[in-house]
């Protein structure tokens, strides 16, 4: 089994007085990590999986009283997929105020319900974390750099659920089945969804345009919907951990682009399976843009998982001068070009470098990558 880069944290956090609330998309491991706490902590514990309808009955709106005589003397209660339960944040917040003794770890695989149910009631009272699909890190530190990089092209086609990991020869379709069943399962039980095929053009749509700047507006018009809609549902899509979003970096320049965004996908195998297309590196004219998919959802897990506090953009100018990925932390501002082909030449726009005098340029390829989703820079 892959050790995940968050279990020594939350290991770490037991039994402090605070509610352990763990994050993410379905099927990239939540379960499995709880399972593995539930071992290694000999203490007695009950488990609670809010997929049951009877469990989530016995969690609404509860009463003290009455979790105290659920809980029992469990000194661990996990709480799965907790965004399922009607007024969830009251109830871990019961928890937590009225049973000391007792360590919470709820998990939810939507950001929608649980972020909205349980940051006002368990403000000063919850540690968080976000668990991905098995980042780069996490596998070099399985196998090596070297086995990793062996398989890189597998990886920009298949991406890193556990499942496809686990399981390569059985890849596309267990990507498949992801993509069909259980993407859209967090979504569709909301009353807001009320076009099931609404949605899944808009995934297609944005799937076939990573590494392309998005305008609301013409997504509208090309699939037929309103402009409310579109940015409603990819509101939607984003807080299910399904894409995510960079804006436009701005500062100095009256012909930088301001309000402009790219989007991303998670993991680069879903996106496949939306498009149903899983042809090898050297049969595909969308190579550029799954490699800059691929780096910039592997960075935002290194930056997630070590706790790295910067600002994501891109910058694009009305001229046309672009610039990949723009991260600013600490005062200091990196500007970063992603390259497939080793022997691309990399020039960053000289109107950037007048505007940033002070900001640090590099170019990633195949053969420095690993330094830009695994380790610090210096």
């Amino acid at each position: 089994m892959i050790p995940r880069i968050i279990e020594l944290a939350i290991q770490n956090d037991l039994f402090k007085g605070k509610a352990i609330i763990v994050t993410g998309p379905r099927q990239v491991g939540k379960t499995t990590l709880l399972q593995k706490l539930k071992v290694s902590n000999k203490v007695k514990t009950l488990w609670l999986n809010c997929d049951e309808p009877d469990v989530r009955l016995l969690l609404e709106n509860v009463t003290s009283t009455r979790l105290k005589e659920i809980i029992g003397d469990h000194e661990l209660v996990f709480i799965d997929e907790a965004q399922r339960v009607k007024n969830i944040g009251l109830t871990l917040k019961l928890l937590v105020d009225n049973l000391k003794n007792v360590q919470l770890i709820a998990t939810g695989s939507s950001a929608l319900d649980l972020a909205n149910e349980i940051n006002e009631p368990l403000t000063g009272r919850k540690w968080e974390y976000q668990l991905y699909p098995i980042s780069t890190m996490e596998m070099i530190q399985y196998t090596s750099k070297l086995e990793e990089g062996r398989l890189l092209e597998q990886r920009l086609i298949y991406g890193y659920y556990p499942d496809i990991i686990n399981n390569p020869s059985n890849a596309q379709t267990a990507l498949l089945e992801l993509s069909n069943n259980y993407l859209y399962k967090d979504l569709l039980s909301l009353e807001t969804i009320r076009k099931p095929a609404l949605l899944e053009k808009i995934v297609t749509a944005l799937a076939l345009q990573i590494g392309n700047e998005v305008s609301f507006s013409e997504l509208a018009q090309l699939i037929g919907a309103d402009y409310k809609t579109i940015e409603h549902y990819i509101q939607l899509l984003e807080k299910c951990y399904i894409i995510f979003q960079l804006g436009a970096f701005s500062r100095n320049l009256r012909n930088e682009i301001k309000k402009s965004r790219k989007i991303y996908f998670y993991d680069n195998g879903i996106r496949n399976a939306i498009i149903k297309n899983f042809n090898p590196i050297e049969l595909r004219q969308d190579t550029g843009a799954l490699w800059e998919n691929y780096l910039m959802s592997e960075r935002r897990k290194y930056n997630t998982y070590t706790k790295q506090y910067v600002n994501s953009y891109f910058w694009r100018t009305h001229a046309q001068q672009e610039i990949d990925y723009i991260e600013e932390s600490g005062g200091i501002i990196r500007a970063t070009e992603f390259k497939w082909n080793e022997k691309a030449k990399v020039k960053f726009p000289d109107a950037f470098a007048k505007a940033y005098p002070d900001a640090i340029f590099s170019s990633i390829n195949k053969s420095n990558y690993m330094d830009f989703v695994c380790k610090e820079e210096n």
